[in-house]
């Protein structure tokens, strides 16, 4: 499998694919991904909307915030990029350290976002992956190389089916930059708490989608997120682990796109939670 570098436009150091027209999608990848990471979506979702995927800091073309950024630093520069790129409300979709600055858009400036949806984020991690992620955080900045097997299994399993997906993944993380990685690591391993109470003030159609498989970014998560949330939804996608945009692309664009459709103002409540099959 063959992931084709995107076109990338840049403002103010900020690098962006945009595809589609129509009320804008913004999409934020995880750490040590880029743009190229939305290949399915971008596909999908640009038939009805403008879709703006952007590279994180310090990832793909992006210029990097500076070393030890916290993730409220990430969410500030989602701010500015909006900004830059002349975007006063948009939908918004965020994996894994996405999902985190997503979740702190909605606690900063909620009344920029229509809607919101975190596919793989994680909320409240429990002692011992806190642990474990923040010991990982203290190897990288010791110096070791950043272990890429490991992320690979945990997001993806051993599945043939997940081979190609496994291999583009392990490219894009052995062109990352260690100074940027660790930085966007670090906020995403200490980032799961700071905006975790953000969700009963969040008014706006939420969709928390996550693997069933995921050992970090649980279903348990998802759904306690879905429960706080007002007009909260959570999908959990049997047979899948972290990276389910990419593994069940149809039935995460399914499921994305009936979150686009939703109506703004989400006054109908609380949608009823779904899990749903391996959608390959």
């Amino acid at each position: 499998m063959t992931s084709p570098t995107l076109p990338r436009s840049e403002t103010a150091g900020i690098a962006c694919h945009m595809r589609g027209e129509g009320e804008p999608l913004v999409l934020l990848h995880g750490v040590g991904m880029r743009i190229e990471a939305w290949g399915p979506q971008l596909d999908a979702l640009s038939r009805t909307h403008r879709v703006i995927a952007l590279d994180l800091p310090g990832h793909g073309g992006s210029a990097a915030l500076p070393e030890g950024s916290d993730l409220p630093a990430f969410v500030a520069w989602l701010g500015r990029a909006l900004d830059a790129l002349g975007l006063a409300r948009v939908n918004l979709a965020g994996h894994s350290m996405g999902a985190l600055i997503a979740g702190g858009t909605v606690a900063e400036f909620g009344d920029r976002i229509l809607r919101v949806a975190l596919l793989n984020g994680v909320r409240c991690r429990t002692e011992a992956a806190r642990a474990a992620v923040l010991s990982r955080v203290r190897e990288i900045a010791e110096g070791a190389v950043p272990d890429v097997e490991g992320p690979l299994l945990r997001w993806f399993g051993d599945a043939p089916e997940a081979v190609g997906y496994r291999d583009l993944a392990r490219d894009w993380l052995a062109q990352m930059d260690r100074r940027s990685y660790l930085t966007a690591y670090r906020a995403f391993a200490t980032g799961d708490r700071t905006y975790a109470d953000c969700w009963p003030d969040c008014r706006c159609p939420a969709l928390f989608i996550t693997g069933a498989g995921d050992p970090n970014s649980t279903p348990a998560m998802s759904l306690d997120m879905a429960a706080l949330a007002p007009a909260g939804k959570a999908v959990i996608v049997e047979g899948h682990r972290h990276v389910v945009n990419l593994t069940a692309p149809a039935a995460v664009n399914a499921h994305l796109s009936a979150w686009l459709a939703q109506p703004v103002a989400g006054e109908e409540g609380p949608m009823e939670n779904a899990r749903t099959g391996s959608g390959r």
